[in-house]
C-alpha cells in the first residue's frame, strides 16, 4: 500500500479477517451511539418545551379541573403525565373513601396521590433512561475493541515477517497502519459516546429533579383543596 493508494478502504480490504470484524463491530457502535445521542437529545428539547407550556396552564391560575379535562386522553409530557395520574386517582378515590372520617379521608387521599405520583414518575424516568446504558457501555468497550484489533494486527504483522524472512519496513509497515486503524476508530466510537451519555444522563437528572419539585407542590395544593372539600 503506496502513499497514492492510502485510504481507509485500503486499510479495511488489507486487514486481517479479525481485525476486519473489529471494525465492522466498532462502526455499527458508532452509528448507534449517534443515533441514540440525535434521538435522546431531540426527545429531551421536546419534552422541556411541552413541561414549560404544561407548567404556564398549571399556574395560571385556572381550574385544576378544567385543566384536567383539557389534558386526559392526549399524549403527555412527563410533568402532564403525573397530573393526570394524581387527578385520576384523587377522583377515583374521592368517591371510594366516601363515609370515611374526614382526618382519615384525607390522609388516605394524600397517600394514595402520592403513591401514584411517585409510580407515575418513575415510568417516565424510564422511559428517558432507556437505552442510554448503551452509550455507557459503547463507551467503556469500544477501546478495548479497537485495542484488541490493534494487538492482534501486529501479531499477524509480525508473524508474516516470521514467515516471509523480510523485515523491511514495506512489509510491515501496511499491517500495522490496518492495526492501529482499529485503535483510531475504538476512540471514535467512544468519545462520542461518553460524552453524549454524561450530557444526557445530567439533563435527564435535572429534570428528574424538576418533577419532584412539582410533585412535592402538586400534593400541597391538593391537601389543601382535598381538606377544604372534606372540612368545608
Amino acid at each position: 500500500m503506496t502513499g497514492s493508494t492510502f485510504s481507509l478502504l485500503n486499510l479495511f480490504t488489507d486487514a486481517d479477517l479479525i481485525v476486519r470484524l473489529m471494525s465492522i463491530i466498532l462502526v455499527i457502535a458508532s452509528i448507534a451511539s449517534w443515533a441514540i445521542i440525535i434521538e435522546k437529545s431531540l426527545l429531551m428539547k421536546k419534552i422541556k418545551i411541552a413541561s414549560a407550556i404544561f407548567e404556564r396552564q398549571f399556574w395560571s391560575g385556572g381550574s385544576l379541573e378544567d385543566l384536567f379535562n383539557q389534558l386526559k386522553g392526549k399524549t403527555l409530557d412527563p410533568m402532564g403525565a403525573i397530573f393526570v395520574a394524581a387527578m385520576k386517582e384523587w377522583k377515583k378515590s374521592y368517591s371510594l373513601l366516601k363515609g370515611r372520617g374526614s382526618q382519615t379521608k384525607s390522609s388516605s387521599l394524600n397517600s394514595r396521590i402520592d403513591r401514584v405520583m411517585a409510580t407515575t414518575a418513575e415510568n417516565e424516568m424510564s422511559k428517558l433512561e432507556d437505552r442510554t446504558d448503551w452509550l455507557a457501555l459503547i463507551g467503556t468497550t469500544s477501546p478495548l475493541i479497537g485495542l484488541f484489533g490493534t494487538v492482534w494486527g501486529i501479531m499477524t504483522s509480525f508473524s508474516a515477517i516470521g514467515i516471509s524472512g523480510n523485515s523491511s519496513l514495506a512489509v510491515l509497515a501496511p499491517g500495522i497502519a490496518t492495526a492501529l486503524a482499529t485503535t483510531a476508530l475504538g476512540l471514535i466510537a467512544a468519545i462520542p459516546a461518553v460524552i453524549g451519555y454524561n450530557k444526557i444522563s445530567s439533563e435527564i437528572q435535572k429534570y428528574g429533579v424538576k418533577l419532584e419539585s412539582f410533585a412535592s407542590e402538586f400534593t400541597t395544593i391538593a391537601s389543601r383543596q382535598i381538606d377544604e372539600t372534606i372540612n368545608g
